[in-house]
């Protein structure tokens, strides 16, 4: 059974949030009056994260997605990233990538959607390793029909101009990034400071439209 929704553009200046932990965590809420409140709050979409490997409860569920959208928030998927110090390459962002589709196909996520690739913590390698890596998870998650971005976080080995170069044409920066991209800037900035409500602790996001016009890709309800 698919999740059902419609792609948009992101207008600029709306406020998000992503977060590592099913929205259900403050009880006895359920996922959609906690999502009910977040709009309430000024909230218009949410990043949930889908596994790099094994399975990471509390990861992306069918149920979680379709209660997020029918509280009126939209919705993008973003892929966890392994521990700092990790080598990147090829055939691993192959694998990796393929690892995020089987996850967004088997809970039914459409395509036409920006999955997000986190790219932080890199360990003592070469700058052709990271791009490998990025071009590889690029094709698989595209081949699949999804519309892969770049989270840029810290210790990414690659300069700016590398960044750009990447075939990505969508840019989320992390909140510690000290990386900038030429020519086309970032679609999606993430807040220095940490929220807390409850038990749930999330990052608050910004959309922008960048330099060449472009914008993030979210699924809604409708």
């Amino acid at each position: 059974m698919s999740i059902q929704g419609t792609v948009q553009q992101a207008a600029p200046g709306l406020l998000g949030f992503d977060i590592n932990a099913d929205i259900s965590a403050i009880n006895p809420k359920s996922n959609v009056e906690y999502a009910r409140e977040l709009v309430q709050a000024g909230y218009r979409y949410c990043l949930r994260y889908v596994p790099v490997g094994e399975l990471l409860d509390p990861d992306l569920t069918a149920a979680e997605a379709e209660a997020i959208l029918a509280a009126g928030l939209a919705l993008m998927p973003v892929q966890h990233v392994f521990e700092p110090g990790w080598l990147p390459t090829g055939p691993m962002g192959t694998q990796v990538g393929q690892r995020a589709v089987q996850w967004l196909q088997g809970i039914g996520f459409p395509g036409g959607v920006n999955v997000w690739c986190d790219l932080e913590g890199v360990g003592n390698t070469s700058a052709q390793q990271v791009i490998d890596y990025c071009k590889s998870w690029y094709a698989a998650v595209k081949a699949a029909g999804y519309v892969p971005g770049l989270y840029v976080g810290y210790g990414v080995v690659l300069h700016d101009q590398q960044l750009y170069d990447l075939p990505f044409q969508h840019y989320w920066a992390a909140y510690n990034t000290d990386s900038s991209i030429p020519t086309r800037g970032w679609q999606l900035k993430q807040a220095s400071q940490h929220t807390h409500v409850g038990s749930l602790d999330y990052d608050d996001d910004t959309t922008h439209t960048d330099a060449l016009g472009g914008t993030v890709l979210w699924l809604t309800a409708g």
